[in-house]
């Protein structure tokens, strides 16, 4: 079997993140996806607005709003949240391996991230551990190695401007926990 990691901030997850979601299950790239809101991300210029449990529930609130057929493949793994400390992909990677041992582990990342990679906490490790998808992030040049016709929308548009491309649940959770309001 191959598990997807799709690590994230969320913050929050947006259509952006869910559309990747259903591509990767409908297109079989995995039979399985966790989906992973980072706890303390390291190669980011700011922390997450929101806190680890509230990104956490957002993602749920998102991949409860998937298709039956899709949502059955994904679940929210809060490791990273849950995480003392810095996230670091590599921790991750082998916490899910002791879980799924006879399995192959994907992980899914953007382009930006990817570009970043050789930065990531014990790469080489990682890069003979896992096999990378890396997807296309609208306005950030990279090579994408799967086409998902991504759609151009960011955390920071919608944090900044309140942007409707989130999932109903997840702008009703950001609506009712007052979330990246103005201050």
């Amino acid at each position: 079997m191959r598990v997807g990691l799709y690590g994230g901030t969320f913050d929050p997850i947006h259509n952006g993140h869910v559309h990747v979601i259903e591509q990767l299950i409908e297109r079989n790239i995995v039979d399985h996806l966790l989906v992973v809101p980072a706890g303390q991300p390291r190669l980011r210029e700011h922390e997450p607005k929101a806190t680890g449990a509230a990104r956490r529930q957002m993602c749920q609130l998102a991949v409860n709003s998937l298709a039956p057929d899709v949502k059955h493949r994904v679940e929210v793994n809060p490791i990273e949240v849950l995480r003392e400390g810095p996230s670091y992909t590599i921790d991750t990677v082998e916490a899910v391996a002791q879980t799924y041992p006879d399995d192959f582990i994907v992980v899914v990342v953007g382009t930006d991230a990817y570009t970043n990679i050789d930065q990531w906490h014990r790469a080489d490790e990682l890069k003979k551990m896992v096999e990378f998808v890396v997807i296309d992030r609208p306005d950030f040049p990279g090579t994408p190695n799967l086409d998902v016709d991504a759609i151009a929308v960011s955390a920071t548009q919608i944090r900044e401007h309140h942007s409707d491309e989130v999932p109903a649940a997840v702008a009703a959770y950001i609506k009712e926990h007052n979330l990246y309001a103005s201050k």
